[in-house]
């Protein structure tokens, strides 16, 4: 199986990233392909794990998740680490954890109702075996968030 990407997965993959919902008919016409064609693509790249998934962009302020908030954590040793992720996955309000170089072990991306619901999720990440310390930044507005890659960029994966 081949691992390059050519000019008609990378229309694909665009078109997706901008329209999970595109029907399979919308895209065979974009790319001029078949409709058969483009499911055979489309399945191919997420065997691949190219495409990971489909999902419903929901607004967050509609819901009423006024915070949005980065908390940096310092969690110690080694020992502490995989019980720290497994405890940040789980939690409903922290949409995202990466472990980081620099000032903290760990950066997470947090949405929550209010100031007393942020006030809260701190108050139990900080009892978290062997966090040691916080440090968190209120978002005040955004201007950009997105998860759209540019895939045009993966040189390494197009066909010549």
């Amino acid at each position: 199986m081949s691992h390059l990407l050519d000019d008609t997965d990378l229309a694909i993959l665009n078109h997706l990233q901008d329209n999970g919902r595109a029907q399979r008919n919308t895209i065979a016409e974009l790319v001029n392909l078949s409709v058969p064609s483009v499911s055979e693509r489309m399945k191919k790249l997420e065997e691949r794990g190219l495409i990971e998934g489909y999902n419903a962009i929901l607004n967050s302020k509609k819901f009423h998740f006024d915070i949005t908030a980065f908390i940096f954590v310092q969690v110690d040793g080694s020992e502490n680490y995989r019980d720290f992720v497994d405890k940040a996955i789980v939690e409903p309000e922290v949409l995202e954890c990466h472990s980081i170089t620099g000032d903290g072990s760990h950066f997470l991306k947090v949405r929550t109702k209010n100031t007393g619901s942020f006030e809260s999720l701190l108050s139990r990440i900080q009892a978290w075996e062997g966090v040691s310390k916080t440090r968190s930044n209120l978002v005040l507005s955004s201007f950009k968030e997105t998860r759209k890659l540019p895939v045009e960029h993966a040189v390494e994966l197009i066909k010549s």
